[in-house]
């Protein structure tokens, strides 16, 4: 690199220098920067590194059994070969990176053009080269000795510029361990969420086969009961039908009995009559008194026998509920968890 060329070109030496610095990728200041081999160009090492990623997709990480890789540097378009360790296996620069650390101190001590200050607003002139410690707030040299600053604590600006930079820095490593943190809460909790949707479901898969199941058993119960209830209708019709065949048939005897007897009373003539009332009133005596049918008890025709009281069931679904055990668990694993965070 060819910095002297650089310098002698442009009238501010730093400028020129600092263009000299200047990653060809990033296009900020070397950070860690690497020689690519063997065009001798700079390049940070996180831009190198993207850069063969991006050529070598394949590539894995250091240690692998994959031979290496190579890409071309964007500065020449040479072509550069890599072994095994990838990016890590080229060699710092070491004498780049000493150039920016005397650069960086030289920017930090040099003095700055007015306008590229803040100026103080009570002394135009003077440059907000302190810091009030007491009022915590910057201010001019001025301020210290004849203004408003005159009995405060102050400190060199620099100095105070350092512990802020460095405590906001920290805020800021907090503020992102905190989001990683928080990512990671929001991770477990969608995981969590989607078990809890898996489980509901096969909670209800589960509780409607059971639920089926048990309206199967009860319309199996119920076919059965029905055709109990219609076999004793059988019986009972059966027997009942029986009765109204054998007293319409008696009555059917009966009335053609009182056909003959009333057209035997019609006959005038004595010995005609006598001829055949004697055996006449003889069998309507004997049909008065035998021949009795069977009959039906009193409440033969009532089914109350086959009455089923559901009540304790109806109780019993009614008082269906999930087992309050497992409900009183994960109630008290929710607190445990609770007092733990």
């Amino acid at each position: 690199m060819d910095f002297q060329a650089g310098i002698l070109q442009d009238g501010s030496p730093m400028e020129s220098l600092e263009k000299q610095l200047i990653c060809p990728i990033c296009l900020e200041m070397f950070s860690k920067p690497v020689v690519i081999l063997p065009c001798q160009h700079n390049l940070c090492r996180k831009c190198a590194n993207d850069v063969f990623q991006a050529a070598n997709p394949y590539w894995q990480s250091r240690g692998s059994l994959i031979s290496g890789g190579r890409f071309r540097c964007p500065s020449c378009r040479h072509e550069v070969l890599l072994d095994r360790h990838g990016v890590y296996g080229l060699q710092r620069n070491l004498l780049v990176e000493n150039i920016i650390d005397i650069y960086k101190q030289e920017c930090s001590s040099r003095p700055l053009k007015k306008g590229e200050h803040p100026m103080c607003k009570e002394h135009e002139d003077e440059r907000i080269n302190i810091y009030c410690v007491t009022c915590e707030v910057p201010t001019c040299s001025m301020c210290k000795v004849f203004g408003a600053h005159k009995d405060c604590e102050v400190a060199p600006l620099q100095t105070v510029f350092q512990g802020q930079k460095t405590e906001l820095n920290n805020c800021i490593s907090m503020l992102v361990a905190g989001n990683d943190r928080i990512q990671t809460i929001i991770s477990q909790l969608e995981d969590s969420r989607q078990s809890t949707e898996e489980n509901s479901e096969a909670a209800k898969r589960e509780l409607c086969a059971r639920f089926d199941a048990l309206a199967a058993l009860l319309e199996e119960k119920k076919a059965e009961l029905l055709q109990r209830i219609s076999q004793k209708q059988g019986d009972k019709t059966a027997f009942i039908q029986s009765l109204i065949c054998q007293y319409k048939e008696q009555l059917e005897k009966s009335s053609r009995l009182v056909e003959t007897a009333i057209q035997a009373a019609e006959e005038t003539g004595g010995a005609a009559f006598l001829m055949n009332a004697k055996q006449l009133i003889k069998t309507i005596v004997e049909a008065s008194k035998g021949g009795r049918l069977e009959k039906i008890e009193q409440g033969y025709e009532s089914m109350d026998a086959f009455s089923v009281s559901l009540d304790h069931l109806t109780e019993a679904v009614c008082a269906l509920d999930f087992d309050p055990a497992e409900e009183d668990e994960e109630y008290f694993d929710g607190e445990e968890e609770e007092v733990e965070e």
